[in-house]
């Protein structure tokens, strides 16, 4: 089912490192987006639930946890492209409603997942993904 549901061409894991982490970011948010609502979908919820349950798992608080959950699991590349992430705010702050600190490590989680995702490792999103959260 995973080869089926991504459809872009991976790219090489070299031509994937010279992104800007925040086009990697922005490409992750939407993995992390479209993961959580996929799992989400296994409760016979209402659209109106599922939609509240939505946002309490794609913000940054949230994302932030995630990754304390999975930073035991990464390898030493994969930990690089989280700090590459976190320290690409230097010229812009985080939106007010959201702690600065869970702001920058939400942009390294994101900045992985859209990693690993130009570079087809699509299982290894999943394995991370599943280790990230617990979504009854």
């Amino acid at each position: 089912m995973v080869e089926n549901f991504f459809f872009f061409a991976p790219v090489s894991e070299k031509e994937a490192r010279l992104k800007n982490a925040l086009v990697l970011a922005f490409l992750g948010d939407t993995v992390w987006d479209l993961l959580v609502r996929g799992k989400l979908l296994s409760s016979m919820a209402s659209v109106n639930t599922l939609h509240r349950e939505a946002v309490t798992k794609v913000n940054a608080g949230a994302q932030a946890l995630a990754l304390e959950r999975i930073l035991p699991c990464l390898s030493p590349s994969e930990a690089e492209i989280v700090r590459r992430g976190q320290n690409t705010h230097n010229k812009h702050n985080a939106p007010k409603n959201q702690d600065p600190k869970d702001y920058h490590k939400a942009t390294g989680l994101e900045a992985l997942l859209g990693y690993l995702y130009l570079t087809g490792q699509h299982s290894r999103i999943l394995e991370l993904f599943d280790i990230s959260v617990s979504i009854p």
